[in-house]
């Protein structure tokens, strides 16, 4: 099921970045929404019918993947048609703060929703969602001028990728990323729970740890309502080395409590990163442009998560899963060590706005 919604969430990312250039990004946003919306409702029909098959679930989760595959390069792209280059940094930290916060609150009503009730009211309640944030979007007003003419698909593909390859510091990032994302969330998703099982009294320790990673994620994201560094992929770079302190606790592992406030600092260096990269996207990728640079970012950063997931554990029974957590820590570390080497990356800085009077964090 899950294999269903995200391979075509990987096949038509490009294609999604394409028309969110191409059209209004909020009405790429409401149609996404509304077949979000459509689909999760077949599925709660079909749940309390009694009827429902896997096959046509999986045929339900494709159709949901796919049209989150459009949403994610819209959502993206639509910010710096909505708040001035100045408060890009801030309106990116309040992004955040709500989809982290929404994550968390998210999770925990859908368990109570479900003890309560059923799957499919749960699933019900998740197609109502879908369709007022259809609503929400609906309402938004975005200038035109930044969508681009129509064209050939190819060439608009082309052009894209000659924006992301333009660009040292991005590309290298996203190579970054592309063996950060797969051996830590490899290594920790895989190997977190079977570590907790063994030392941290199982699902309750385990889904603690998360649970200071997300307040790490919240903290980050009110720290960088305030804080404005200047050279902002090089202080996104350092965020990412706090995730890896994590991996070793682990590893050990640690105390319970050591592991809990390593979680909580991963989740910092997390939201740092995200909200500053977001930052530098918007920033200095033209607008007309944006969605599909987004859509290349996403491609490259989480092609080879299924990979790390696949190998973390047959790797662990072959080594060991302390070899293997530390063998994942240094990965990350390296590919995070050589982006510093990049000047791009080291001297991209934040573009100055003459009337800011906002506090700014030392580089």
């Amino acid at each position: 099921m899950l294999a269903a919604r995200v391979l075509p969430m990987v096949v038509f990312m490009l294609a999604g970045g394409i028309w969110a250039d191409r059209l209004p990004r909020n009405r790429v946003m409401v149609v996404s929404n509304v077949v979000s919306a459509m689909t999760q409702a077949v599925v709660a029909v079909l749940l309390f019918s009694g009827t429902a098959e896997v096959w046509q679930l999986a045929v339900l989760a494709a159709m949901n993947g796919t049209a989150g595959a459009f949403f994610f390069p819209a959502s993206s792209g639509i910010v710096p048609q909505t708040v001035p280059e100045s408060k890009l940094q801030q309106a990116n930290a309040v992004l955040r703060l709500g989809r982290n916060g929404s994550v968390i609150v998210g999770g925990a009503l859908a368990g109570l929703v479900i003890h309560a009730t059923s799957p499919a009211t749960g699933i019900a309640i998740d197609a109502a969602s879908f369709g007022f944030a259809a609503l929400l979007a609906a309402a938004m007003h975005i200038p035109t001028s930044d969508r681009m003419e129509s064209s050939n698909f190819f060439a608009d593909l082309s052009l894209g990728w000659r924006e992301f390859a333009s660009r040292t510091w991005l590309w290298a990032i996203v190579l970054q990323f592309g063996v950060v994302n797969a051996v830590e969330q490899g290594a920790q998703g895989v190997l977190g729970p079977a570590i907790s099982r063994d030392h941290f009294s199982g699902a309750l320790g385990w889904g603690l740890i998360l649970a200071a990673e997300s307040a790490g994620l919240i903290a980050g994201g009110l720290i960088l309502l305030r804080r404005r560094p200047h050279q902002i992929l090089l202080v996104a770079t350092f965020g990412v080395l706090l995730t890896v302190p994590l991996l070793l606790a682990l590893a050990a592992p640690l105390p319970f409590a050591a592991v809990l406030g390593f979680a909580f600092l991963a989740g910092i260096g997390v939201e740092t990163f995200g909200i500053l990269w977001d930052t530098a996207m918007q920033q200095e990728i033209p607008a007309d442009r944006l969605s599909r640079v987004y859509s290349y970012d996403a491609l490259g950063s989480w092609a080879l998560v299924p990979l790390g997931y696949a190998i973390a554990g047959p790797v662990a029974q072959a080594v060991g899963t302390r070899p293997t957590l530390m063998g994942a820590a240094l990965l990350s570390l390296l590919a995070t060590v050589a982006v510093l080497f990049v000047p791009e990356v080291r001297n991209l800085r934040r573009r100055r706005s003459s009337h800011s009077t906002e506090p700014s964090l030392a580089s």
